[in-house]
C-alpha cells in the first residue's frame, strides 16, 4: 500500500466533531485537526479535544491538534439590515462610531487610522473582496469611496486594506485568552494569524514563555503584503509557515499569488522550516461531492512544490462531504507523489550548533545511502525529534519511521513530510532494546518484512551524552 508523504490538516466543526467522524477523518488520511478560533467556543473545543485524546490513547487515531487564532482584524459594524450596493455608488466609510449613520449608503470601519493611512485612489476590499471601493475624497471624519462593483453587504464583514502597513496590536485580549486555553488543554500547535513581522511572533513566544509552556510550536500565517519585506525574519523565529491564500489573495495582486506561493515554499525549504498550503484546495466540495479539475491541479502543483502539508478549511468544517473531501485530497496526493522522485533539498546551516550540524549530516548520509544501497526504509530514534525534522527537510524517497519516548516530539512529527511517528511507551536507554521493540512492531503491522534492509539512526545515550550513530540492518539476520 502506498503511503502518502504530504500530510493533511483538517478543520473540525461542527459536522465532524463526533468520535465516529474524527476516526473517519483519520482513516481518510488526516494527520492534524485544526480548531478555528474565529468561530470556536471553549466548551465545545474542550470536549472535542478530549475526544481526540481519548481516541489517540485507544490507538484508534494518531492525531495532533492545532489552535488557529483570530488575531487583530478590521471589520464593518452592526447594520439594521443588509445593504445593497450598485456599481459606481458613492459611499461614506466612518471611523467614529458616534458620527456613523446607518443610512443605507454608509459603513463604519473599526480601524482608527483609516483616514490617516489612506490616500485618494487607494482601494478598500470589503467582505473579503466581495465589494471593492476606490477612495475619491478624504474628510476629517470619513472617507468617500466609489464602489467598483455590485454587492450585498451584511453586518461585521471583514475589511482588507491592501498594501498598507497597519497599526494593529500583535496580540489582543481575546488572542491571549485563546493562547492560555491552548496551554491549559495541551494543544500541539498554534497558528498565528496575520503575522506581519518578527516582533509579532516574538510576542507570542513571550506569552508562552511567561506561562512556562514552550512546547507549543508556532505556525506563522502569511496573509498580507508585509511578508514581502519581512519573510526571512518571520521564518527565522517561526517553527512552521502557512501560506494562507484567502486574505493573501486579497492583499496582493491575485495573478501573482501562485508566484508568491512558490517563492515562500522554496524559501522555507532552504531554511529547513516547514510549510503548509491552505485555502480553496477543495472549496467546491463544501457543497458538491466531486471537485473541480482546477482544484485537483492545485493540489498536484502544491505537492510538486514539495509542501509539507496541505490544509482543508470549510471543506471539512461545513456541510455534507467532509470525509469525502479528506479522502479525495489523500488520493490526489498519493497519485501526485507516485509521479515524482524527490531531489533532496539541502538547506543552510542556519541556527544550528556543531552537534546539530553533525546530526544533519548523519541523516543526510542515511537518505543518500538508502537509495544507493537499495535500502527499504530508515528507522530514526530520537528524543528531541530533531533527527526526524532534518530527515523530512531533505525530502527522502524512502519511508522514514521515527520512534520517540517523548510525547511532544511524537505529536510534532505528525506534520513532517513522510515521517511516520511512533510513541514508544517502553522507551529504553538501551539502544538495541528500542530497535528490537520497534522492528517487531513494524513487522506486526506489516510495514516491514524480514527480507527488508533498513538503516537505523539513533542518538545513543552514553555517559549522559548523545552520540549519533548509524547502522544498516537486514532484519532476518538481526534476531
Amino acid at each position: 500500500m502506498w503511503a502518502k508523504k504530504t500530510k493533511i490538516i483538517a478543520t473540525i466543526w461542527p459536522v465532524t466533531e463526533s468520535e465516529e467522524a474524527i476516526v473517519s477523518l483519520y482513516e481518510a488520511g488526516v494527520n492534524v485537526i485544526r480548531f478555528n478560533f474565529s468561530h470556536a467556543n471553549y466548551t465545545n473545543a474542550k470536549l472535542i479535544k478530549w475526544r481526540i485524546e481519548k481516541l489517540n490513547k485507544e490507538w484508534k487515531t494518531n492525531l495532533s491538534t492545532l489552535l488557529d487564532t483570530k488575531w487583530p482584524e478590521i471589520r464593518t459594524w452592526d447594520l439594521k439590515e443588509k445593504i445593497t450596493f450598485e456599481r459606481w455608488d458613492l459611499i461614506k466609510i466612518f471611523v467614529n462610531l458616534s458620527l456613523f449613520t446607518d443610512d443605507g449608503k454608509s459603513l463604519f470601519c473599526d480601524y482608527l487610522y483609516l483616514i490617516e493611512d489612506f490616500n485618494i485612489w487607494d482601494i478598500i476590499e470589503i467582505d473579503s473582496g466581495l465589494l471593492r471601493a476606490k477612495v475619491v475624497n478624504k474628510n476629517d471624519n470619513f472617507l468617500e469611496a466609489e464602489t467598483m462593483n455590485s454587492a450585498i453587504i451584511w453586518s461585521r464583514r471583514h475589511i482588507n486594506l491592501p498594501g498598507k502597513k497597519l497599526k494593529l496590536p500583535g496580540i489582543t485580549p481575546k488572542d491571549k485568552e485563546d493562547v492560555l486555553f491552548a496551554i491549559e488543554n495541551d494543544f500541539d500547535f498554534i497558528a498565528q494569524s496575520f503575522v506581519r513581522s518578527k516582533e509579532n511572533v516574538m510576542q507570542l513566544r513571550e506569552l508562552l514563555d511567561n506561562n512556562n509552556w514552550v512546547w507549543i510550536k508556532i505556525i506563522s500565517k502569511i496573509e498580507n503584503s508585509e511578508w514581502v519585506e519581512n519573510l526571512s525574519e518571520i521564518i527565522e523565529v517561526s517553527d512552521w509557515i502557512m501560506v494562507a491564500r484567502w486574505d493573501l489573495g486579497i492583499e496582493v495582486p491575485i495573478e501573482r499569488l501562485p508566484i508568491y506561493q512558490k517563492e515562500m515554499v522554496s524559501k522555507c525549504l532552504g531554511s529547513w522550516k516547514f510549510v503548509i498550503i491552505a485555502t480553496h484546495l477543495l472549496e467546491s466540495m463544501i457543497e458538491n461531492s466531486f471537485p473541480t479539475r482546477a482544484e485537483i491541479s492545485d493540489i498536484y502543483n502544491s505537492v510538486m512544490q514539495k509542501a509539507d502539508c496541505l490544509m482543508l478549511s470549510g471543506e471539512t468544517a461545513m456541510w455534507k462531504y467532509s470525509i469525502e473531501a479528506a479522502s479525495m485530497m489523500k488520493n490526489v496526493i498519493i497519485e501526485a507523489e507516485k509521479s515524482k522522485t524527490y531531489n533532496h533539498y539541502d538547506f543552510l546551516n542556519l541556527w544550528l550548533n556543531k552537534r546539530n550540524i553533525e546530526k544533519k549530516q548523519l541523516i543526510k548520509s542515511a537518505i543518500f545511502m538508502s537509495e544507493e544501497l537499495d535500502v527499504d526504509a530508515i528507522l530514526v530514534f530520537t528524543k528531541t525529534w530533531l533527527l526526524a525534522r532534518f530527515g523530512a527537510a531533505f525530502r527522502p524517497n524512502k519511508p522514514v519511521y521515527a520512534f520517540t519516548g517523548n510525547k511532544n516530539s511524537f505529536k510534532y512529527m505528525n506534520i513532517l513530510f513522510w515521517i511516520s511517528p511512533f510513541l514508544l511507551d517502553n522507551w529504553s536507554f538501551n539502544h538495541k532494546e528500542n530497535v528490537v521493540n520497534s522492528i517487531n512492531f513494524l513487522l506486526e503491522t506489516g510495514s516491514l518484512t524480514k527480507e527488508n534492509r533498513v538503516i537505523v539512526i539513533t542518538d545513543i545515550q552514553k555517559d549522559n551524552k548523545e552520540i549519533p550513530a548509524l547502522e544498516i540492518i537486514t532484519i532476518k539476520d538481526f534476531f
